[in-house]
């Protein structure tokens, strides 16, 4: 089977995630991968350093931190191959990743599956719950409130699944997020207003629309060790979510909804969260949340005086 997909790996500050990731796909990719494509978000832990000079690896020093959405557009831009695999510092592949994964989409049958993903597990064997329904207002409301915890069906994510068996899906998690080339210069890349979260999301609904679908791999596996270097900004990584969340909203929603999903996640969703930590003890989380508020307030001021989404 000839060189077909290219990889795509954003990095920041991933340590020695980063080193681990890319030796997997150097012993497990031929000879599938064509290129080894890694963004350097302008990392300060000197982990882009570790990857320098290995075989069929083209380091992208961006010299400033882009965002995740920004930084794949840009490695896909020195890329060729028919198919693309943006894939997280903190995962890693099997033997039979990609190899199953890129038979699956070259199945004819499966000529209108524009994105795969496949079962993602951690150190202890766990799967994650990767994929999501498309947002909508009443599972931002059920999210906000605390609603989706009782009745998960509410929410996004679709915990209540446990993801052992194939199936068609809304979105799959940009962890390992294979792409037909053709789709992706369609929808010329990731949308770069998101900075971090809901940009492949956004990219899973433009996608849908232009009658694609998104479909989950059970039969590959994946390391993922979840959070990545997210963990290192508790803060940052709230007021991303928050953001992107209502720039998604506002995309893709009737002006009603959107502002439903403004009101809830301004006003409500920061007393949820309060109340949830002080319940749970969780002392350190209250000055994260109101920092991350803060943060999201000024923003908003920017984006309705200026149209500023980043």
């Amino acid at each position: 089977m000839p060189a077909k997909i290219s990889i795509i790996i954003v990095n920041w500050n991933a340590g020695q995630q980063l080193r681990e990731c890319v030796d997997s796909v150097i012993r497990n990719g031929r000879p599938l991968v064509h290129q080894i494509i890694v963004v350097d978000n302008d990392s300060t832990d000197g982990s882009e350093n570790t990857v320098a000079g290995l075989p069929n690896v083209l380091l992208i020093r961006s010299g400033e931190n882009l965002g995740f959405g920004k930084a794949c557009n840009l490695g896909a831009s020195h890329s060729s191959s028919e198919f693309l695999l943006f894939l997280n510092p903190d995962a890693c592949i099997f033997p039979d990743t990609l190899v199953m994964a890129l038979h699956y989409m070259q199945r004819p049958e499966n000529a209108r599956i524009g994105i795969c993903g496949v079962q993602l597990v951690d150190e202890d064997g766990y799967i994650a719950r990767s994929c999501a329904r498309f947002p909508s207002a009443i599972g931002f409301v059920a999210h906000a409130i605390g609603l989706s915890r009782a009745c998960p069906g509410l929410g996004h994510f679709m915990v209540e699944w446990d993801h052992t068996s194939n199936r068609m899906v809304d979105q799959v998690m940009g962890a390992f997020f294979l792409v037909r080339r053709s789709l992706f210069e369609d929808l010329k890349g990731f949308d770069e207003r998101f900075f971090v979260y809901y940009e492949e999301v956004d990219f899973a609904r433009r996608a849908s629309t232009l009658g694609w679908s998104s479909f989950y791999l059970a039969q590959a596996q994946a390391f993922h060790s979840g959070g990545g270097t997210s963990r290192q900004v508790k803060a940052k990584r709230l007021f991303y979510f928050l953001r992107s969340g209502i720039l998604y909203a506002f995309k893709h929603f009737s002006p009603i909804a959107a502002s439903l999903v403004l009101f809830v996640t301004l006003l409500l969703e920061p007393l949820s969260r309060t109340a949830l930590a002080v319940v749970r003890r969780s002392w350190s989380s209250l000055p994260e949340t109101w920092s991350a508020y803060l943060m999201l307030y000024r923003w908003l001021l920017g984006w309705f005086e200026k149209g500023e989404t980043r």
